[in-house]
């Protein structure tokens, strides 16, 4: 979304327009009407549906408790969507299931960011019992120096990425915590960190190159594990910044190298690490391309460019949840073939089950692929 991207609107006669704010790309909308506190739900989620967006200029508060209406009302709506699927057998089908899911949940998002709020220059919330959110945007939107629009919605997550900034996410594998920064995933699936903390790994190992590294965590895995230099990269610049804080909050900046790159480093390494985004699909938003990945871009850039950045003897370790699998989205025998066209082959393979609350979920549309889902580390090596 360009800098200079405005929405606009008549209120009290006149037309006015603001900066546009939006972390997903979304445009800004087309319509927009001046809502309050005497909006009911009801009218509300009828003009959201159709597109049209209320600049809230009533209480803070109040605009929470309407949302929270429209909420509910786009959830009763999409539950009926499911039974009515189910009986008529159109979601049996894994992948159309998941695409059925993904459609529901981009036109939930659609519709609940329509309740816009202003923000002034320096970010303070222009509403009654509206919250000091200046840091929060401080921090996800640079500084800010012009009056804004934003939905209200997207605000709502740059608290919640604001509140797990400061607290962190506890790693038993560092005994510490890491803090991501707004846009980068934080590893709150722990069971990916624990299976590169138990990988067998050779004792003094000089190098190892961690490839998309987030927010650090595996780097700094590894390098509390004894690797006595890490190079780890990535392409996105929350990301470099995110992880080098956190690497320096944990002492290893001397041991860990942050550059950025789009997949590999220059030179060779005994050991190359790479988490890359599980289920092969088009992301709705910056935080979502640590998940969805189209067409398997950063898999197939790994395992394609693997052998060429291995150093003789050495391994690559792909580490990968199923699931994509179990929605129909990629084979098993897919993945290995590529593995065989990249000149790899796999000398070991260490398997965990995920434990977040979603894979006991019974009403989740993907409970069946989030109950049957593994992740794996894949050791992959040269063939010689």
């Amino acid at each position: 979304m360009s800098e200079h991207t405005t929405i606009s609107w008549n209120e009290a006669g006149k037309a006015c327009s603001a900066r546009w704010r939006s972390e997903s790309g979304t445009p800004p909308p087309k319509r927009v009407v001046v809502a309050d506190d005497t909006m009911k739900a009801d009218e509300a989620y009828r003009l959201a549906c159709e597109g049209t967006a209320l600049l809230w200029r009533g209480d803070y508060q109040n605009a929470r408790q309407l949302l929270l209406a429209m909420s509910r009302r786009v959830d009763r709506k999409k539950a009926r969507k499911a039974v009515l699927s189910l009986v008529e057998g159109t979601s049996t089908v894994p992948a159309e299931a998941f695409n059925l899911h993904r459609q529901a949940q981009s036109q939930r998002a659609r519709t609940l960011a329509m309740i816009l709020l202003p923000l002034d220059g320096d970010y303070t919330i222009p509403l009654r019992r509206a919250p000091d959110m200046r840091q929060a945007c401080n921090e996800a939107y640079g500084a800010g120096g012009k009056p804004s629009v934003a939905s209200l919605r997207e605000l709502l997550g740059l608290i919640g990425a604001h509140e797990w900034r400061k607290k962190g996410v506890e790693i038993p594998a560092l005994d510490a915590r890491i803090h991501p920064h707004y846009g980068v995933f934080s590893p709150v699936r722990g069971e990916y960190v624990g299976l590169v903390n138990e990988a067998p790994l050779t004792p003094n190992l000089e190098l190892a190159f961690d490839i998309g590294t987030g927010t650090g965590v595996l780097a700094a895995v590894l390098a509390r594990r004894g690797v006595k230099r890490v190079v780890a990269t990535d392409q996105d610049p929350r990301a470099l910044t995110c992880a080098r804080e956190n690497l320096a909050r944990l002492g290893l900046t001397e041991q860990v190298d942050i550059v950025q790159a789009d997949m590999f480093p220059s030179g060779r390494a005994p050991l190359i690490v790479c988490n890359p985004p599980w289920i092969p699909a088009r992301p709705s938003s910056p935080i979502e391309q640590a998940i969805f990945d189209p067409d398997s871009r950063m898999l197939r850039g790994f395992i394609g460019g693997l052998a060429a950045h291995l150093e003789l003897g050495g391994e690559g370790w792909l580490v990968l949840s199923d699931i994509a699998e179990h929605l129909g989205l990629r084979t098993r025998d897919e993945l290995l073939a590529l593995f065989e066209a990249a000149g790899l082959q796999v000398v070991g393979r260490m398997d965990v089950q995920p434990h977040h609350p979603k894979v006991s979920d019974a009403t989740d549309p993907l409970h069946a692929a989030r109950a049957a889902e593994v992740t794996s580390l894949w050791r992959l090596a040269v063939k010689t």
